[in-house]
């Protein structure tokens, strides 16, 4: 295996890792909205994730970093084409990153309000935006021969990438709620389960269709695999949450996630960012790479640096592993 196949499977982890992170994060953001019936509850939601969110953006940093140096092609092509959308969701970052910090910084019920409406339109957004990207990075867009794109915003928004954000977008969500369940104890874990299923069985027509039709478009046998091991995770996860096991809920849950974006990346290699225009004209491993010198520091580097992240955050979760509860909110904290 070359250094540039090796450094496309370490983005897709990058990828997956951020994905199985910040989706409960984002999830749990939505859930301010759609589950905490008051103000009390809304913190408790926010708790859960308080100590990790900022955390789990991480590895995004890193999964675009990566790809800058590993793939400057891509990178550049990418950043080009989905400016809009890209610049969306980093604006929906720092908002959000914002309201967490600001929202307790005032007692007035109107200024925590707004932060709480930011939280929730801010964790939705990417949601939704994170799975339009990568449809239309798997299923390919308007690539000239020059390797830039030559398409426009509104050529991002097809069928096949809007599903794909409603996947992510119903995922990340059934994906917080498990996490929510794990996470709280009371009357809220109850509801958190019951919303599970909810959103879990909208999550599983969604993802099957969305998944079948990757398959259909350009899967092979390991991209069937990872389909098979996705839909089952899921299933099992839906039968986890009715049965109260919140912890084996989410690791199949994570599985899922795992699964699929790993179908996705199977689905697209040895492509980067396959061309609708001309298969001549797509981005691949091959030459949107950087030289083998350059991944070979690379590679050194991600030795040295990973285990240390790993092993820092795996002891912030060890950490902050508690449930909370309405009843370890002070008052004056709910206002």
């Amino acid at each position: 295996m070359e250094l540039h196949d090796v450094w496309f499977v370490l983005i897709a982890i990058l990828w997956i890792g951020y994905f199985f992170l910040e989706g409960f994060d984002f999830g749990v953001g939505i859930l301010t909205k759609l589950l905490a019936r008051d103000r009390t509850e809304k913190r408790v939601l926010i708790n859960t994730i308080g100590p990790v969110w900022d955390g789990n953006e991480v590895w995004l940093l890193t999964a675009g970093g990566a790809t800058f140096a590993a793939f400057p092609e891509w990178y550049a092509t990418l950043f080009s084409g989905f400016y809009l959308a890209l610049l969306l969701i980093l604006v929906c970052l720092i908002v959000r990153g914002v309201a967490f910090e600001y929202r307790a910084k005032r007692p007035e019920e109107h200024w925590q309000r707004n932060w709480e409406t930011a939280i929730f339109w801010t964790s939705l957004i990417p949601a939704f935006l994170w799975g339009v990207a990568f449809g239309n990075i798997v299923r390919g867009v308007k690539i000239d021969r020059n390797f830039e794109y030559v398409g426009n915003f509104w050529d991002l928004l097809n069928p096949y990438s809007i599903l794909g954000g409603l996947v992510t977008l119903t995922l990340f969500t059934f994906h917080g709620a498990v996490f929510v369940g794990l996470k709280t104890v009371g009357d809220i874990r109850e509801r958190s389960r019951k919303l599970a299923i909810q959103v879990g069985l909208a999550t599983a027509v969604l993802a099957l269709v969305f998944l079948i039709w990757t398959q259909v478009d350009s899967g092979d046998g390991a991209s069937l695999a990872a389909l098979i091991v996705a839909v089952v995770a899921l299933v099992a996860a839906l039968a986890m949450v009715n049965a109260g096991r919140e912890g084996w809920a989410f690791i199949l849950s994570g599985v899922t996630i795992v699964a699929a974006v790993a179908m996705l990346f199977l689905s697209l290699f040895p492509d980067v960012m396959p061309s609708s225009l001309n298969a001549d004209w797509s981005l691949t491993v091959t030459n949107a790479s950087s030289s083998h010198y350059t991944l070979k520091i690379m590679t050194w580097c991600a030795v040295i640096a990973t285990p240390i992240v790993l092993v820092y955050q795996s002891w912030t979760y060890w950490v902050f592993r508690k449930r909370i509860g309405t009843h370890h909110i002070a008052v004056d904290a709910s206002h």
